[in-house]
């Protein structure tokens, strides 16, 4: 009988995977070296593991979900396919131009971006819309011949399309796209209309280039990933995370990769809000420090937010993503002094190999791992539950030699350093989390820190004390929490129109000049898409549901606000009632607002949610916490004895005091002194102050500091 799920998360250092018995309502985790190289190889060896570690057969698994990070690598390391831009006439250069703005402000030398695809690559075709829809100039077989006889000659295997004005009308693109790939059938063709619709050219043929440019990578590790599955006895179909948080059908991946970039950071927000929600806790920062890097969320409602400007390697975005920060501060962050005798941290890592110095595989540049063990933070004898040794007296050469440069001497010279660097990871993190709030204008007093990654419940608590937040939340399996987001995924896909036209109400708009009936008859064409792409998902796919949000702005606006529609108010939409959102979005936003004058939409985008049968999350055990040992750790210029609890003893309801250490299998929490950690029906452990924490306690709520007048 199918009962069992698998989420696969797939990092720089490790791969993760979390089983989930839809029966039992049970939970279980393992992480696997990762391969480079291919990381399906991981991907079989990790499934492997389920089954033998855990006495099931993966015969009655009924669903994987799959997170990678393949095709954002190959972005960012420039190392897709070797592709071609097929443009309109005159249109030459529309990756050269881009934006023409000077990649900095402050600095007249620094060079500008390479486009993504050369010049000599880009060809041009007399074929071009109007900007009412209308067909300008189409080109007969002839031209669409040489066309394809010059890609041909450039040996490419990927070709983009992106026609001026196509995203009124696709047809002439699609026409260009279907002959091309009738001429050229060994490559893969993107066209602009169909990746994404919206005005502004140069940011939609970038969609649809870097969709062609990562294609035939993604769809190779596709096979493969499925050919490794399935001889592994599972028949369940596979699903990729999605840069929306939702995630997609292999198939639907494969024809657009580009959707799949930024997935990874935005399954651990998803987890991220229902361990939230259960917590009582709806206003979030997540925190995700991995190997590599750290990403960071502001979740100001109990939902992930989205953004659609947003950058993959060096260039923008236009598509919904969750709107994750990252800065380069991890695990494997290495450090350095600089010209000037500073330390230094990230943003370069050490990678999954060599590794931390302390990993014993040659590696000679100390990372922030090699802190943790010289400090007492992590014990190098119980690093992933005993199944990697830890070598401390490596760790602690290599930052002597770093001591050396900064002129530190003495006994603990190493764990000064250790402690210094500690210091300023946090530093760059909690100047990022400080410029989101004050960018989203909330505070941070209000807001808990929710941290996974494997250094995340490490770092945390130090984290918050530099960054002025209050209260910090560790979920059951840090290490794997972004495969467990996959897991908890629906399936989600994005469309959107292209729709300038004025709404409001009949008081301040002429209704011959009213364009919510052509608002409307958009929704109802991107509403029947949808419907028909979610019903081809799979048969795990059930009810659905629709996101309805507009582009809009004041008349001669430059930039606009996104309004999403609330579900209750979507029954009877009107121009009237969508102009009044933005009027008071506007007003929330900027202070003030006109309600006298009419509304000017720019963009429709419609969201497809097929929901999935939902994982429940199990209930903890009550347990008392008794610690397993003590150990001393360096912290504020001394060594400190600490308690070590193991994580499976604190059971629900528990409460540990600090300073304190709670190790687990895939991460170890660092709980400072004047502390304490409870934890939730969860098991989640909600961090605070001894002062702040009246949870069950009887004790009286601490007063909140008053509000600052910033007049």
């Amino acid at each position: 009988m199918a009962r069992y799920r698998i989420g696969i998360d797939v990092g720089g250092t490790f791969t993760d995977f979390v089983l989930v018995d839809m029966a039992e309502t049970r939970l279980e985790f393992h992480k696997e070296p990762s391969v480079p190289d291919d990381p399906s190889a991981a991907v079989e060896r990790g499934m492997r593991a389920l089954a033998e570690g855990f006495g099931i057969s993966l015969g009655d698994v009924e669903l994987v979900v799959h997170g990678t990070t393949i095709g954002l690598n190959a972005i960012i390391q420039r190392r897709g396919a070797r592709m071609a831009l097929v443009v309109s006439k005159g249109n030459r250069d529309v990756l050269e131009l881009a934006r023409l703005r000077l990649p900095s402000s402050y600095d007249f030398t620094a060079p500008r971006e390479s486009p993504l695809v050369p010049r000599d690559r880009v060809f041009e075709v007399g074929a071009r819309m109007r900007s009412d829809g209308s067909v300008a100039e189409a080109p007969d077989a002839a031209e669409l011949e040489a066309l394809a006889a010059e890609l041909r000659g450039a040996r490419v295997d990927a070709v983009a399309v992106m026609l001026l004005n196509s995203y009124r009308d696709g047809s002439l693109e699609r026409t260009v796209s279907d002959a091309l790939r009738a001429a050229l059938p060994e490559a893969q063709v993107s066209e602009s209309s169909t990746i994404w619709p919206e005005v502004r050219e140069y940011e939609r043929c970038l969609v649809a280039a870097l969709n062609a440019y990562i294609q035939p990578l993604m769809s190779g590790y596709f096979r493969r990933l499925e050919a490794r599955v399935e001889a592994q006895g599972v028949a369940a179909p596979i699903y990729i995370t999605a840069n929306n948080g939702g995630t997609l059908s292999v198939a639907t991946a494969r024809e657009r990769p580009i959707e799949t970039a930024l997935s990874g950071p935005a399954s651990g927000v998803v987890a991220s809000t229902r361990v939230g929600s259960v917590a009582g806790r709806a206003q979030l920062i997540t925190f995700d420090m991995g190997g590599t890097s750290t990403d960071i969320s502001i979740c100001p409602a109990g939902v992930p937010e989205f953004t659609a400007s947003t950058e993959v390697g060096d260039f923008p975005l236009m598509m919904p993503v969750v709107n994750v920060s990252a800065i380069g501060a991890g695990g494997g962050s290495i450090l350095w002094v600089d010209a000037q005798g500073l330390l230094k941290v990230g943003p370069v890592s050490v990678g999954a190999d060599p590794g931390p110095v302390c990993y014993g595989r040659g590696g000679t540049v100390p990372a922030i791992t090699d802190c943790y063990l010289v400090l007492g933070i992590i014990d190098a004898a119980r690093f992933l539950d005993g199944r990697m040794a830890l070598d401390v007296e490596a760790a602690r050469a290599a930052l002597g030699g770093i001591a050396d440069r900064l002129g530190f001497t003495g006994p603990h010279r190493a764990r000064e350093v250790a402690a210094a660097a500690l210091r300023v990871a946090s530093a760059k993190m909690a100047a990022e989390i400080t410029k989101l709030l004050a960018q989203a204008g909330v505070d941070p007093r209000r807001y808990s820190l929710l941290a996974y990654g494997g250094a995340g419940p490490t770092h945390a608590n130090l984290l918050v004390r530099e960054a002025g937040v209050r209260s910090v939340l560790i979920p059951t399996a840090p290490g794997t929490f972004c495969a467990l987001g996959a897991i908890l995924a629906d399936v989600r896909r994005d469309y959107v129109r292209t729709a300038q036209h004025l709404i409001g109400p009949a008081t301040v708009l002429d209704p011959a000049a009213n364009g919510w009936p052509a608002i409307e008859a958009l929704l109802g064409t991107l509403e029947r898409e949808a419907a028909a792409w979610v019903s081809r998902e799979g048969s795990l796919v059930g009810a659905h549901d629709f996101v309805v949000s507009f582009n809009l702005r004041y008349p001669s606006q430059a930039y606009e606000l996104t309004v999403i529609v609330p579900m209750e108010l979507r029954d009877g939409l009107n121009g009237g009632t969508v102009a009044r959102l933005f009027h008071e979005e506007h007003h929330r936003r900027y202070g003030f607002s006109d309600p006298a004058t009419p509304v000017q939409t720019t963009t429709i985008r419609l969201g497809v949610i097929g929901k999935v049968a939902p994982v429940d999350l199990p209930a903890a055990a009550a347990g008392t916490p008794e610690p397993s040992g003590r150990r001393g750790v360096w912290h504020d210029g001394r060594s400190i004895p600490v308690d070590v609890y193991p994580r499976s003893g604190v059971g629900a309801g528990a409460l540990v005091r600090g300073p304190a250490i709670i190790e687990q299998a895939d991460t170890t929490t660092f709980l400072l002194p004047g502390w304490q950690a409870r934890a939730d029906r969860l098991g989640t452990l909600c961090l605070t102050e001894d002062a702040e924490d009246t949870e069950d306690t009887g004790a009286t709520e601490a007063p909140q500091p008053a509000e600052v007048d910033p007049a």
